[in-house]
């Protein structure tokens, strides 16, 4: 193993060579996709502290050509939850802890980044399952499982109920009753979630988790359901409505990659472990401001 002054000579190489390959300029940022990933350009280097690496060694050649076969690092980054990404308000630029995660795996195996950003989560999972992208950010859950390889959690959010303010409905458990409709975003996390729990409320799909609660409002249906975050800030600039107390349940957010990238699964799963155990993501945590969301526990795997 490489000792730090040389690693960090070598890094610099790299950085160099890099610069000289794709030259010094850099171009525009593509727009949000609504279908499969394609077309996105290179992005700049973030302003953010990289975080130690004493815990984890240089990638391996191999993991390097497994995550990146176009030569570059493809990220998916899913703008629909405010908690993981959104635009920069001055240059309309992808920024968020997950964008700080992206840059930071890309400056560890020394490769440019490609930020490839999504309106909804459900989009980035098909571009996963289509290996149109190399990473992405989205939650655990077993359906996707069949598709994707998972990390453990880097952080825990919550889903919860928003419903009028002069509904009956009090608490969590009085949402799965007849007659109930439930407006989910189309293929979320607490979409494939309320799916499996539901027995007696019907769903209704937003086409995104940004456009539930205007639907919600549209079609006048009983609650409407998404991350907490998100139900707090659609609270603030629509009246006549209400959060119900707590979550129904908890959203565990990881690094997902192909399934045919199993070659890279455990160095990107040291990566996220170093990156909560470095404090990396609690600073990202704050330095977006991000509220609702904690650092997930170190996992044990």
């Amino acid at each position: 193993m490489f000792d730090l002054d040389r690693r960090s000579f070598l890094r610099a190489a790299a950085t160099a060579a890099s610069i000289a390959a794709f030259g010094s300029s850099m171009p525009l940022f593509a727009t949000p996709q609504t279908g499969n990933a394609g077309g996105s350009t290179q992005s700049p280097p973030a302003n953010i502290s990289p975080a130690s690496d004493s815990e984890i060694p240089p990638a391996p050649e191999s993991v390097v050509k497994t995550l990146t076969p176009a030569g570059k690092l493809r990220a998916a980054i899913n703008l629909g939850n405010p908690i993981l990404a959104g635009k920069d308000a001055a240059t309309g630029a992808p920024t968020g802890v997950s964008v700080d995660l992206a840059r930071e795996l890309a400056r560890r195996l020394n490769v440019a980044i490609e930020l490839v950003p999504f309106d909804a989560a459900g989009k980035v999972v098909e571009a996963i399952s289509a290996n149109s992208v190399d990473i992405g950010f989205y939650a655990i859950d077993p359906k996707r499982g069949l598709d994707t390889l998972f990390t453990a959690a880097y952080i825990v959010i919550e889903g919860a109920y928003m419903v009028p303010s002069k509904s009956p409905i009090r608490n969590n458990s009085e949402v799965d009753r007849a007659g109930n409709r439930v407006v989910v975003g189309l293929g979320s996390a607490y979409d494939l979630y309320l799916t499996r729990e539901l027995k007696h409320a019907e769903i209704v799909r937003a086409p995104t988790s940004p456009a539930v609660v205007d639907v919600f409002i549209q079609q006048k249906c009983e609650v409407a359901a998404g991350v907490k975050q998100q139900l707090e800030a659609d609270a603030k600039r629509i009246s006549g409505v209400r959060l119900l107390d707590g979550h129904f349940m908890e959203i565990r957010q990881a690094l997902a990659t192909p399934k045919s990238r199993e070659p890279a699964h455990a160095y990107l799963s040291a990566f996220i472990e170093e990156m909560k155990r470095s404090g990396f993501v609690a600073e990202a945590l704050a330095r977006h401001r991000i509220q609702g969301a904690v650092v997930a526990a170190l996992s044990n795997r």
